[in-house]
Protein backbone atom coordinates (compact mmCIF):
# COMPACT_ATOMS: atom_id res chain seq x y z
CA UNK A 1 0.00 0.00 0.00
CA UNK A 2 1.38 3.39 -0.96
CA UNK A 3 1.24 5.95 1.80
CA UNK A 4 1.12 9.65 0.98
CA UNK A 5 2.98 11.69 3.54
CA UNK A 6 0.80 14.32 5.15
CA UNK A 7 3.60 16.79 5.86
CA UNK A 8 3.49 19.99 7.84
CA UNK A 9 0.94 22.57 6.91
CA UNK A 10 -0.90 20.39 4.40
CA UNK A 11 -3.71 17.94 4.77
CA UNK A 12 -7.38 17.90 3.91
CA UNK A 13 -8.43 20.10 6.80
CA UNK A 14 -5.84 22.89 7.11
CA UNK A 15 -6.23 24.99 10.23
CA UNK A 16 -6.07 28.27 8.32
CA UNK A 17 -9.16 27.33 6.27
CA UNK A 18 -11.42 27.05 9.29
CA UNK A 19 -13.94 29.87 9.71
CA UNK A 20 -13.20 32.40 12.42
CA UNK A 21 -15.72 34.11 14.65
CA UNK A 22 -17.00 37.50 13.56
CA UNK A 23 -17.42 38.65 17.13
CA UNK A 24 -20.83 37.15 17.89
CA UNK A 25 -21.54 34.34 20.29
CA UNK A 26 -23.17 32.32 17.49
CA UNK A 27 -20.05 32.62 15.32
CA UNK A 28 -17.81 31.47 18.15
CA UNK A 29 -20.05 28.45 18.78
CA UNK A 30 -19.99 27.60 15.06
CA UNK A 31 -16.19 27.75 14.92
CA UNK A 32 -15.97 25.60 18.05
CA UNK A 33 -18.04 22.88 16.37
CA UNK A 34 -15.82 23.00 13.27
CA UNK A 35 -12.75 22.68 15.48
CA UNK A 36 -14.24 19.64 17.18
CA UNK A 37 -14.86 17.99 13.81
CA UNK A 38 -11.37 18.91 12.67
CA UNK A 39 -9.84 17.36 15.78
CA UNK A 40 -11.71 14.11 15.18
CA UNK A 41 -10.39 14.00 11.63
CA UNK A 42 -6.83 14.58 12.84
CA UNK A 43 -7.16 11.75 15.34
CA UNK A 44 -8.41 9.45 12.57
CA UNK A 45 -5.39 10.37 10.42
CA UNK A 46 -3.04 9.88 13.36
CA UNK A 47 -4.47 6.46 14.20
CA UNK A 48 -4.22 5.45 10.54
CA UNK A 49 -0.57 6.53 10.32
CA UNK A 50 0.27 4.69 13.55
CA UNK A 51 -1.50 1.56 12.30
CA UNK A 52 0.51 1.67 9.04
CA UNK A 53 3.76 2.18 10.96
CA UNK A 54 3.06 -0.78 13.24
CA UNK A 55 2.19 -2.94 10.24
CA UNK A 56 5.66 -2.34 8.77
CA UNK A 57 7.35 -3.35 12.02
CA UNK A 58 5.05 -6.34 12.54
CA UNK A 59 5.72 -7.68 9.05
CA UNK A 60 9.49 -7.48 9.53
CA UNK A 61 9.27 -9.14 12.93
CA UNK A 62 7.05 -11.95 11.70
CA UNK A 63 9.50 -12.62 8.88
CA UNK A 64 12.41 -12.36 11.37
CA UNK A 65 14.33 -9.76 9.39
CA UNK A 66 15.37 -6.12 9.54
CA UNK A 67 13.51 -3.40 7.71
CA UNK A 68 14.40 -2.96 4.06
CA UNK A 69 15.63 0.46 2.92
CA UNK A 70 12.23 1.27 1.40
CA UNK A 71 10.42 0.14 4.56
CA UNK A 72 12.77 2.22 6.70
CA UNK A 73 12.08 5.29 4.55
CA UNK A 74 8.34 4.62 4.65
CA UNK A 75 8.47 4.21 8.43
CA UNK A 76 10.34 7.53 8.81
CA UNK A 77 7.67 9.26 6.73
CA UNK A 78 4.95 7.81 8.92
CA UNK A 79 6.62 8.84 12.17
CA UNK A 80 7.08 12.31 10.69
CA UNK A 81 3.36 12.38 9.98
CA UNK A 82 2.64 11.35 13.57
CA UNK A 83 4.68 14.28 14.87
CA UNK A 84 3.00 16.71 12.46
CA UNK A 85 -0.46 15.47 13.45
CA UNK A 86 0.43 15.68 17.14
CA UNK A 87 1.35 19.34 16.69
CA UNK A 88 -1.89 20.02 14.87
CA UNK A 89 -3.95 18.32 17.56
CA UNK A 90 -2.21 20.43 20.19
CA UNK A 91 -2.94 23.54 18.12
CA UNK A 92 -6.61 22.60 17.97
CA UNK A 93 -6.73 21.99 21.73
CA UNK A 94 -5.22 25.42 22.31
CA UNK A 95 -7.63 27.02 19.84
CA UNK A 96 -10.58 25.36 21.56
CA UNK A 97 -9.46 26.65 24.95
CA UNK A 98 -9.18 30.13 23.47
CA UNK A 99 -12.64 29.87 21.92
CA UNK A 100 -14.14 28.79 25.23
CA UNK A 101 -12.52 31.79 26.91
CA UNK A 102 -13.89 34.06 24.18
CA UNK A 103 -17.33 32.52 24.53
CA UNK A 104 -17.39 33.18 28.26
CA UNK A 105 -16.15 36.71 27.72
CA UNK A 106 -18.72 37.35 24.97
CA UNK A 107 -21.52 36.03 27.16
CA UNK A 108 -20.42 38.39 29.90
CA UNK A 109 -20.26 41.32 27.49
CA UNK A 110 -23.69 40.66 26.05
CA UNK A 111 -25.16 40.41 29.52
CA UNK A 112 -23.54 43.61 30.82
CA UNK A 113 -24.38 47.26 30.47
CA UNK A 114 -21.71 47.76 27.83
CA UNK A 115 -21.57 45.63 24.70
CA UNK A 116 -18.25 46.87 23.38
CA UNK A 117 -14.82 45.26 23.32
CA UNK A 118 -12.04 46.77 25.37
CA UNK A 119 -8.57 47.56 24.09
CA UNK A 120 -5.59 45.79 25.57
CA UNK A 121 -3.99 48.04 28.14
CA UNK A 122 -0.69 46.25 27.75
CA UNK A 123 -0.59 46.73 23.99
CA UNK A 124 -1.43 50.40 24.46
CA UNK A 125 1.38 50.80 26.98
CA UNK A 126 3.87 49.45 24.46
CA UNK A 127 2.54 51.67 21.67
CA UNK A 128 2.62 54.73 23.92
CA UNK A 129 6.20 53.86 24.80
CA UNK A 130 7.05 53.70 21.10
CA UNK A 131 5.21 56.79 19.89
CA UNK A 132 6.26 59.00 22.80
CA UNK A 133 9.87 57.75 22.74
CA UNK A 134 9.48 56.90 26.42
CA UNK A 135 12.42 55.11 28.02
CA UNK A 136 10.51 54.20 31.17
CA UNK A 137 10.52 50.43 31.77
CA UNK A 138 7.27 48.51 31.51
CA UNK A 139 6.84 45.92 34.25
CA UNK A 140 4.64 42.91 33.50
CA UNK A 141 3.83 41.54 36.93
CA UNK A 142 2.27 38.22 37.80
CA UNK A 143 -1.38 38.67 38.81
CA UNK A 144 -2.34 37.38 42.25
CA UNK A 145 -4.77 34.88 40.75
CA UNK A 146 -1.94 33.49 38.58
CA UNK A 147 0.37 32.83 41.55
CA UNK A 148 -0.21 29.14 41.87
CA UNK A 149 2.10 26.49 43.16
CA UNK A 150 2.75 24.57 40.00
CA UNK A 151 2.14 23.95 36.32
CA UNK A 152 0.04 20.91 35.61
CA UNK A 153 0.06 19.26 32.21
CA UNK A 154 -2.22 21.38 30.05
CA UNK A 155 -1.74 24.67 31.84
CA UNK A 156 -4.99 26.25 32.91
CA UNK A 157 -6.25 29.18 30.88
CA UNK A 158 -8.72 31.55 32.52
CA UNK A 159 -11.17 34.10 31.17
CA UNK A 160 -9.52 37.39 32.07
CA UNK A 161 -11.40 39.77 29.78
CA UNK A 162 -14.04 41.88 31.49
CA UNK A 163 -16.13 44.90 30.50
CA UNK A 164 -14.01 47.14 32.70
CA UNK A 165 -10.74 45.99 31.16
CA UNK A 166 -9.39 44.63 34.42
CA UNK A 167 -7.27 41.53 34.12
CA UNK A 168 -5.77 42.42 30.76
CA UNK A 169 -2.28 42.49 32.18
CA UNK A 170 -3.05 39.03 33.49
CA UNK A 171 -4.14 37.99 30.02
CA UNK A 172 -0.82 39.19 28.60
CA UNK A 173 1.03 37.28 31.30
CA UNK A 174 -0.96 34.12 30.58
CA UNK A 175 -0.01 34.38 26.89
CA UNK A 176 3.66 34.69 27.79
CA UNK A 177 3.22 31.79 30.18
CA UNK A 178 1.65 29.60 27.49
CA UNK A 179 4.52 30.14 25.05
CA UNK A 180 7.00 29.65 27.89
CA UNK A 181 5.48 26.28 28.74
CA UNK A 182 5.38 25.24 25.07
CA UNK A 183 9.13 25.95 24.78
CA UNK A 184 10.17 24.18 27.99
CA UNK A 185 9.42 20.49 28.45
CA UNK A 186 10.08 20.74 32.20
CA UNK A 187 7.31 23.31 32.64
CA UNK A 188 4.97 21.47 30.28
CA UNK A 189 5.51 18.24 32.21
CA UNK A 190 4.38 19.74 35.51
CA UNK A 191 7.28 21.40 37.35
CA UNK A 192 6.34 23.28 40.51
CA UNK A 193 6.67 27.03 40.15
CA UNK A 194 7.00 29.46 43.04
CA UNK A 195 6.98 33.24 42.75
CA UNK A 196 8.65 35.83 44.96
CA UNK A 197 8.63 39.60 45.01
CA UNK A 198 12.35 39.92 45.68
CA UNK A 199 15.48 38.09 44.58
CA UNK A 200 16.96 37.24 47.97
CA UNK A 201 18.20 33.61 48.04
CA UNK A 202 15.59 31.22 49.40
CA UNK A 203 16.36 27.95 51.17
CA UNK A 204 14.06 25.10 50.17
CA UNK A 205 13.91 22.00 52.42
CA UNK A 206 15.12 18.90 50.56
CA UNK A 207 14.47 15.29 51.54
CA UNK A 208 17.28 12.82 50.94
CA UNK A 209 15.72 9.92 52.90
CA UNK A 210 12.38 9.36 54.62
CA UNK A 211 11.71 8.31 58.21
CA UNK A 212 10.27 4.82 58.76
CA UNK A 213 7.46 3.58 60.96
CA UNK A 214 7.39 0.35 62.91
CA UNK A 215 4.99 -1.70 65.04
CA UNK A 216 4.97 -0.59 68.67
CA UNK A 217 3.52 -2.82 71.34
CA UNK A 218 1.41 -1.44 74.19
CA UNK A 219 3.48 0.57 76.66
CA UNK A 220 6.64 0.38 74.58
CA UNK A 221 8.78 3.37 73.63
CA UNK A 222 8.30 4.56 70.09
CA UNK A 223 11.68 4.31 68.36
CA UNK A 224 13.27 7.39 66.86
CA UNK A 225 13.43 7.48 63.09
CA UNK A 226 14.29 10.88 61.74
CA UNK A 227 14.13 11.71 58.05
CA UNK A 228 17.34 12.86 56.43
CA UNK A 229 16.81 16.47 55.56
CA UNK A 230 18.90 18.96 53.71
CA UNK A 231 18.25 22.19 51.94
CA UNK A 232 18.86 23.71 48.58
CA UNK A 233 19.17 27.41 47.89
CA UNK A 234 17.28 28.91 44.98
CA UNK A 235 18.54 32.26 43.80
CA UNK A 236 17.62 34.19 40.67
CA UNK A 237 19.56 34.16 37.42
CA UNK A 238 18.81 37.01 35.06
CA UNK A 239 17.77 35.96 31.57
CA UNK A 240 17.83 38.71 28.97
CA UNK A 241 16.53 38.77 25.43
CA UNK A 242 15.90 41.27 22.63
CA UNK A 243 12.76 41.58 20.52
CA UNK A 244 12.79 43.84 17.47
CA UNK A 245 9.93 45.21 15.38
CA UNK A 246 9.77 47.83 12.65
CA UNK A 247 8.50 51.33 13.38
CA UNK A 248 5.70 50.80 10.84
CA UNK A 249 4.40 47.67 12.53
CA UNK A 250 4.55 49.26 15.96
CA UNK A 251 2.40 52.17 14.79
CA UNK A 252 -0.09 49.92 12.99
CA UNK A 253 -3.09 49.52 15.27
CA UNK A 254 -4.10 46.34 13.44
CA UNK A 255 -0.81 44.65 14.34
CA UNK A 256 -1.14 42.39 17.40
CA UNK A 257 1.82 43.92 19.20
CA UNK A 258 0.83 42.38 22.52
CA UNK A 259 0.55 38.87 21.07
CA UNK A 260 3.84 39.20 19.17
CA UNK A 261 5.77 40.34 22.25
CA UNK A 262 4.13 37.66 24.41
CA UNK A 263 5.10 34.90 21.98
CA UNK A 264 8.66 36.13 21.47
CA UNK A 265 9.17 36.58 25.22
CA UNK A 266 7.80 33.18 26.15
CA UNK A 267 9.85 31.37 23.51
CA UNK A 268 13.05 33.26 24.40
CA UNK A 269 12.76 32.48 28.11
CA UNK A 270 11.62 28.91 27.46
CA UNK A 271 14.58 28.14 25.23
CA UNK A 272 17.12 29.77 27.54
CA UNK A 273 15.86 28.51 30.88
CA UNK A 274 14.54 25.23 29.48
CA UNK A 275 18.03 24.05 28.53
CA UNK A 276 19.38 24.78 32.04
CA UNK A 277 16.34 23.10 33.62
CA UNK A 278 17.46 19.84 31.96
CA UNK A 279 21.26 19.82 32.19
CA UNK A 280 22.21 22.92 34.18
CA UNK A 281 25.21 22.49 36.49
CA UNK A 282 24.05 24.77 39.30
CA UNK A 283 27.21 26.85 38.96
CA UNK A 284 26.30 30.22 37.52
CA UNK A 285 23.07 28.71 36.19
CA UNK A 286 20.04 26.74 37.44
CA UNK A 287 20.56 23.11 38.41
CA UNK A 288 19.00 20.72 35.89
CA UNK A 289 16.71 17.81 36.64
CA UNK A 290 19.13 15.40 35.00
CA UNK A 291 21.97 16.62 37.22
CA UNK A 292 20.35 15.34 40.42
CA UNK A 293 18.16 12.53 39.08
CA UNK A 294 18.83 9.02 40.38
CA UNK A 295 20.07 6.10 38.30
CA UNK A 296 17.16 3.77 37.60
CA UNK A 297 18.41 1.30 34.99
CA UNK A 298 21.73 0.75 33.23
CA UNK A 299 21.58 -0.87 29.82
CA UNK A 300 23.43 -4.19 29.38
CA UNK A 301 26.44 -4.55 27.11
CA UNK A 302 25.44 -3.85 23.53
CA UNK A 303 23.09 -0.97 24.32
CA UNK A 304 25.60 1.87 24.01
CA UNK A 305 23.64 3.55 21.22
CA UNK A 306 20.30 1.78 21.39
CA UNK A 307 17.98 -0.17 23.67
CA UNK A 308 19.30 -3.50 22.42
CA UNK A 309 17.49 -6.35 20.72
CA UNK A 310 13.76 -6.53 21.31
CA UNK A 311 13.91 -10.34 21.14
CA UNK A 312 16.45 -10.55 23.98
CA UNK A 313 15.11 -10.66 27.53
CA UNK A 314 16.05 -7.58 29.53
CA UNK A 315 16.48 -5.43 26.44
CA UNK A 316 14.24 -3.34 24.20
CA UNK A 317 10.98 -2.37 25.85
CA UNK A 318 11.95 -4.31 28.98
CA UNK A 319 14.46 -1.58 29.85
CA UNK A 320 11.77 1.10 29.89
CA UNK A 321 9.42 -1.11 31.87
CA UNK A 322 12.22 -1.65 34.39
CA UNK A 323 12.86 2.09 34.57
CA UNK A 324 9.19 2.80 35.28
CA UNK A 325 9.17 0.00 37.84
CA UNK A 326 12.22 1.41 39.64
CA UNK A 327 10.20 4.45 40.74
CA UNK A 328 8.54 4.28 44.16
CA UNK A 329 4.74 4.04 43.97
CA UNK A 330 3.91 7.55 45.29
CA UNK A 331 6.04 9.10 42.57
CA UNK A 332 4.82 6.74 39.85
CA UNK A 333 1.17 7.51 40.73
CA UNK A 334 1.71 11.28 40.72
CA UNK A 335 -0.28 13.34 38.27
CA UNK A 336 3.03 14.84 37.17
CA UNK A 337 4.76 11.52 36.45
CA UNK A 338 6.15 11.87 32.94
CA UNK A 339 8.93 10.91 30.53
CA UNK A 340 11.58 13.23 29.10
CA UNK A 341 13.79 12.46 26.09
CA UNK A 342 14.84 13.93 22.78
CA UNK A 343 12.86 13.27 19.61
CA UNK A 344 15.37 10.85 18.05
CA UNK A 345 15.21 8.71 21.19
CA UNK A 346 11.43 8.68 21.05
CA UNK A 347 11.54 7.54 17.43
CA UNK A 348 13.64 4.55 18.48
CA UNK A 349 11.27 3.79 21.36
CA UNK A 350 8.26 3.77 19.04
CA UNK A 351 9.55 0.43 17.68
CA UNK A 352 9.75 -1.25 21.10
CA UNK A 353 7.23 -3.70 22.59
CA UNK A 354 6.41 -5.24 25.94
CA UNK A 355 6.48 -8.97 26.76
CA UNK A 356 3.00 -9.47 25.29
CA UNK A 357 3.97 -7.95 21.94
CA UNK A 358 2.17 -4.63 22.44
CA UNK A 359 4.00 -1.42 21.61
CA UNK A 360 5.06 0.49 24.71
CA UNK A 361 4.35 3.82 22.96
CA UNK A 362 0.92 5.15 22.05
CA UNK A 363 0.30 8.25 19.90
CA UNK A 364 -2.73 9.09 22.03
CA UNK A 365 -2.22 12.64 23.30
CA UNK A 366 -3.68 13.69 26.63
CA UNK A 367 -5.81 16.75 25.67
CA UNK A 368 -4.05 19.98 26.51
CA UNK A 369 -0.88 18.32 27.78
CA UNK A 370 1.37 19.27 24.87
CA UNK A 371 2.91 15.80 25.06
CA UNK A 372 4.09 13.69 22.14
CA UNK A 373 1.95 10.74 23.19
CA UNK A 374 2.10 8.27 26.05
CA UNK A 375 4.70 5.71 27.05
CA UNK A 376 3.44 2.91 29.31
CA UNK A 377 0.42 5.08 30.01
CA UNK A 378 2.33 8.23 31.01
CA UNK A 379 2.85 11.37 28.88
CA UNK A 380 6.18 11.74 27.10
CA UNK A 381 7.77 15.13 26.40
CA UNK A 382 10.58 15.70 23.93
CA UNK A 383 13.37 18.18 24.54
CA UNK A 384 16.41 18.79 22.30
CA UNK A 385 18.55 19.36 25.40
CA UNK A 386 18.16 15.76 26.55
CA UNK A 387 21.27 13.69 25.66
CA UNK A 388 21.21 11.58 22.51
CA UNK A 389 21.60 7.82 22.70
CA UNK A 390 25.34 7.25 23.17
CA UNK A 391 27.79 5.37 25.39
CA UNK A 392 27.06 6.12 29.08
CA UNK A 393 24.48 8.75 28.09
CA UNK A 394 21.42 9.41 30.25
CA UNK A 395 18.96 9.50 27.39
CA UNK A 396 15.63 8.91 29.17
CA UNK A 397 14.17 10.42 32.34
CA UNK A 398 11.05 9.23 34.13
CA UNK A 399 9.61 10.50 37.37
CA UNK A 400 7.49 12.97 39.28
CA UNK A 401 8.42 16.21 37.53
CA UNK A 402 6.56 18.28 40.13
CA UNK A 403 9.54 17.62 42.42
CA UNK A 404 11.54 19.96 40.21
CA UNK A 405 10.99 23.49 41.52
CA UNK A 406 11.28 26.65 39.48
CA UNK A 407 11.65 29.99 41.23
CA UNK A 408 10.44 33.10 39.48
CA UNK A 409 11.19 36.59 40.81
CA UNK A 410 8.60 39.22 39.94
CA UNK A 411 7.51 39.32 36.32
CA UNK A 412 9.04 40.51 33.08
CA UNK A 413 10.58 43.93 32.58
CA UNK A 414 10.58 45.56 29.16
CA UNK A 415 12.62 48.56 28.05
CA UNK A 416 12.76 50.10 24.57
CA UNK A 417 15.45 51.63 22.44
CA UNK A 418 15.32 53.32 19.04
CA UNK A 419 19.10 53.72 18.98
CA UNK A 420 20.18 50.07 19.15
CA UNK A 421 19.09 49.35 15.54
CA UNK A 422 18.80 52.97 14.35
CA UNK A 423 20.25 52.20 10.91
CA UNK A 424 17.52 49.64 10.24
CA UNK A 425 14.66 51.73 11.67
CA UNK A 426 13.87 48.97 14.14
CA UNK A 427 12.60 49.39 17.66
CA UNK A 428 14.30 47.07 20.11
CA UNK A 429 12.63 45.83 23.27
CA UNK A 430 14.87 44.39 25.92
CA UNK A 431 13.21 41.82 28.15
CA UNK A 432 14.53 40.65 31.50
CA UNK A 433 13.38 37.69 33.62
CA UNK A 434 14.84 36.23 36.81
CA UNK A 435 14.61 32.46 37.30
CA UNK A 436 16.23 29.54 39.07
CA UNK A 437 15.44 25.85 39.42
CA UNK A 438 16.50 22.59 41.05
CA UNK A 439 15.27 19.11 41.92
CA UNK A 440 14.27 19.37 45.59
CA UNK A 441 13.58 15.67 46.18
CA UNK A 442 16.56 13.40 45.66
CA UNK A 443 15.06 10.30 47.27
CA UNK A 444 14.38 8.83 43.85
CA UNK A 445 11.50 10.99 42.64
CA UNK A 446 13.10 11.22 39.20
CA UNK A 447 15.20 8.46 37.65
CA UNK A 448 17.09 8.01 34.41
CA UNK A 449 18.13 5.27 32.01
CA UNK A 450 21.84 5.13 31.22
CA UNK A 451 23.26 3.40 28.16
CA UNK A 452 26.08 0.91 28.52
CA UNK A 453 29.71 1.87 27.91
CA UNK A 454 30.06 -0.62 25.04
Amino acid sequence: MRHRSIGRGSGRWPLADLPRGSGTLQSIEKVTQHMSDYRKKLIELRDSAWSDAKAILDRAQNEKRDLTSSEEAHYRDLTGDLESLRERINMVDERQRTDKTSERAMTSLLGGSSGRHVESEVGEKFRESILQRSLAPIEITIPDNERRSGFQPGIEQRALITTSGSGLVGNFWSRIQRHLVESSSILAAGATVIQHDNGEPVKIPKSTAFSTAGIVTEGSIIPTSDPTLGSITLGSYKYGFLVQISQELAEDAAFDLEGFLAEQSGVAIGNGFGAHAITGTGTGQPRGVLTDATLGVTGPTGTATSFGAQTTAGQGGDLLIDLAGSLAEPYARSQSAAWLMRNSTLNAIKKLRDSTGNYVFSPEVIPGSGSSGTLLGRPVYTDPTMPAMAANAKSVVFGDISRYWVRQVNGLRFERSSDFAFDKDLITFRGLARLDGALVDTTGAVKYFQHSAT
